[in-house]
């Protein structure tokens, strides 16, 4: 007994030692690249730590669901969006020129998002949302969602985003959510999350507050699904989302902007805000 109290205690040391230099070498990796960077470093395309779970090893509807999941990540990889990136750089598909009808639209996934601040908040916001009828949160009758999975595609978002802004900076009905989603297994585990959320936190500026027009956040875990809902398959590029009040996909693009895209844009972003 005595032996296998000892050998547990050099074992939680040699682990907690193993974690701590990890962290350190975080840290030290951390201060090399910006904040946002780091989080979006391309080390790997897709969750290969997640693990499937055992109580599901009976399940023949889920084993095939995650032999599928396997096949479609092995037979795309990051080699693969390069070349594709290379060939049409990053424009997927070009915007809408019209924006989409509400019949027609589709509704955007749900997501559960962070701030640098630790606090929490599901995309899109609708009225359903229980923070809305509490009065905590307003439903606003534009949103520009703009995800990004790998630190390249910044670029990408802050072509739509910059004239976005200038576009409807009076408004009080439009808001903006630049979103890095981070599937890494170790970077969402809770320690390492926490770290990483301080380290994007930024100085309070001296200039005008933009809070409720552009919002930064981060969504941590396993994104597969959410990715298959919106047919993302290139991560390095960034996707640019309209929704209404309704959280509906009311337009959309890809790439770096062009100005044909920008006027489109600005344009179904005006019709939304005049819909009843």
């Amino acid at each position: 007994m005595l032996r296998l109290k000892g050998l547990m205690t050099n074992t939680h040391i040699w682990n907690s030692s193993k974690a701590e230099v990890g962290l350190t070498n975080l840290l030290k990796r951390s201060r090399r690249t910006s904040g946002e960077e780091f989080l979006l470093q391309p080390c790997i395309r897709t969750t290969t730590y997640r693990f499937f779970d055992f109580y599901q090893m009976g399940n023949k509807e889920a084993i095939e669901k995650e032999r599928a999941r396997l096949s479609d990540e092995m037979n795309r990889g990051y080699f693969a969006d390069i070349k594709e990136l290379k060939k049409h750089g990053g424009k997927i598909s070009t915007g809408n020129t019209v924006i989409i009808p509400a019949a027609e639209a589709l509704k955007f996934p749900s997501l559960q998002v962070n701030f640098p601040d630790g606090t929490s908040l599901k995309l899109p916001i609708t009225s359903q949302d229980k923070e809305v009828e509490e009065g905590k949160l307003v439903v606003p009758g534009a949103s520009l969602l703009c995800l990004s999975f790998r630190a390249n595609s910044q670029a990408m978002i802050n072509s739509w985003t910059a004239p976005f802004l200038d576009a409807f900076r009076a408004s009080n009905n439009v808001r903006i959510y630049e979103v890095s989603l981070i599937d890494s297994w170790f970077l969402s585990s809770s320690p390492v999350k926490r770290l990483l959320l301080r380290m994007m936190r930024k100085p309070k500026s001296d200039g005008p507050d933009n809070t409720l027009h552009r919002q930064n956040v981060y969504a941590f875990g396993d994104h597969y699904y959410f990715r298959k809902d919106l047919k993302i398959l290139n991560l390095l590029t960034g996707y640019i989302f309209l929704l209404d009040r309704f959280g509906r996909i009311r337009w959309q693009g890809s790439g770096l902007a062009t100005e044909e895209e920008l006027s489109s844009l600005l344009s179904c972003a005006t019709l939304l805000l005049e819909e009843k």
